[in-house]
């Protein structure tokens, strides 16, 4: 099983981070984190490990009715929580990279029903929002 749910589009980065904003908000997910990895990078490990990363934004992704039902059920599950979604220069000039965590992956984890149910309803809407960034 893979554990990102992923795709490219021929977008220059910093649009396809605000259109991945925006799909991921259509979808019911509000972002809690933002970690800008190349500007960590640079200030703690220097310019050169910056350039080797290049534009690099991990989003943690949050639909709080699905996070809701995930805790109420195993409240052990927050530890895999928010979803990380990373936008990232793609390996073609003008493309980027967009990969969200695979929810199937808190189900290998979890033998609770309920958690299946939430991590259907999230994949879905992963990949709804995924499949909007290439229309």
């Amino acid at each position: 099983m893979t554990y990102t749910l992923s795709t490219t589009i021929a977008l220059p980065w910093a649009e396809a981070l605000n259109r991945t904003r925006d799909a991921l908000s259509a979808q019911g997910f509000g972002i809690l984190t933002e970690i800008d990895v190349r500007s960590t990078f640079e200030a703690k490990l220097g310019a050169e490990a910056a350039e080797a990363v290049g534009d690099y934004v991990i989003l943690g992704a949050c639909n709080p009715a699905l996070a809701s039902r995930a805790l109420a059920a195993e409240p052990e599950i927050g530890a895999l929580l928010p979803c990380n979604v990373v936008v990232r220069h793609g390996k073609e000039e003008g493309t980027t990279t967009i990969e969200a965590i695979d929810p199937q992956t808190m189900v290998q984890l979890s033998a609770t029903s309920a958690i299946k149910e939430v991590a259907d309803d999230a994949g879905n809407r992963l990949r709804k929002a995924l499949a909007a960034l290439s229309d």
